[in-house]
């Protein structure tokens, strides 16, 4: 059962809250206006698996790999969303209780666990999650010596593949093992980059580690997707910094932006994604603008 009461701050990856005088400027403050939006964007074919991953901490990628998941659900699509993040905020993100499921992402990665077995539905339609406990925080050191340890996750995917249009893994905030292994499984990679300083920092490692597994693992690898985060419009830095980064990369930054918004924050606290928490808040409606342009209107094959 998802938790009640006085949400409480966020920490890891979750935004922060903002200050309560705030909250009167934030329902008057417009959507950000989508601009921007790139063009001669390949047409991709479902399935797809795509890894959320930034190395930088708390640019709202659990935040995002949820609320785009959720919304892509309310359109029909079937959705998994694989955990691979160590402190499992996805999951509880997902109103998942640690406590209610007898496998993790961490049996399915060192024990052999087939696939299925680690999938729990979430009570949204068409949205499903592979969970993560804390046991994750050591499976790279466990995984060392395991023969071809970089392809667990690809081989396990591929058993369930079928069954799903989008499949979402929530990467932790580094480039390790675990992270490897989402690379190997995905094709494409999305990237949150919030709108603050130094946005575009780790983001040369990071294209750096995709050619490297590119070279070795898994040649269809693509950063396809960017996604700009914690935008407000009442500052010239987010605009700034917007700019900047569609600079560097023109095709892939997608023209829907994500507001800093406190029911943001919130969600996650009563395990909901924001588009079930506050349906009719700005944060839930830029994530339905952008499961929109992601899916590029794609037709649905999952039964």
């Amino acid at each position: 059962m998802a938790p009640t009461g006085t949400p409480p701050v966020a920490s890891g990856d979750q935004e922060a809250a903002l200050d309560p005088d705030e909250l009167a400027e934030e329902a008057d403050a417009p959507l950000p206006t989508p601009q921007g939006a790139t063009q001669d964007r390949p047409v991709r074919l479902l399935p797809r698996v795509i890894a959320v991953a930034n190395q930088k901490g708390g640019v709202g990628k659990t935040t995002t790999t949820v609320n785009l998941g959720a919304s892509l659900a309310q359109f029909g699509y079937r959705v998994l969303i694989v955990d691979l993040d160590p402190q499992g905020n996805a999951t509880t993100g997902l109103g998942v209780d640690a406590r209610g499921f007898q496998h993790s992402m961490y049996d399915v990665l060192l024990n052999d666990t087939p696939m299925v077995d680690c999938i729990e539905p979430v009570g949204i339609e068409n949205l499903f999650v592979a969970p993560a406990t804390l046991d994750l925080a050591g499976v790279e050191q466990e995984l060392f010596s395991v023969l071809s340890r970089e392809l667990r996750l690809q081989r396990a995917l591929a058993t369930v593949i079928d069954d799903y249009d989008f499949v979402f893994v929530d990467c932790p905030p580094s480039l390790g093992l675990i992270t490897i292994n989402a690379f190997a499984a995905a094709k494409e990679i999305l990237v949150p980059v919030q709108c603050e300083f130094y946005a575009l920092e780790g983001l040369t490692q990071l294209q750096r580690i995709v050619e490297l597994v590119q070279r070795n693992l898994n040649e269809q690898l693509e950063i396809s997707t960017v996604v700009l985060t914690m935008y407000d419009a009442r500052t010239r830095l987010s605009e700034d910094v917007a700019n900047e980064v569609r600079r560097h990369f023109p095709t892939q930054t997608q023209g829907t932006v994500i507001p800093r918004t406190v029911r943001l924050s919130e969600a996650p606290s009563f395990g909901q994604p924001i588009t079930t928490f506050d349906p009719a808040s700005k944060g839930a409606r830029a994530y339905k603008a952008l499961a929109r342009e992601v899916s590029d209107g794609a037709q649905k094959r999952a039964g």
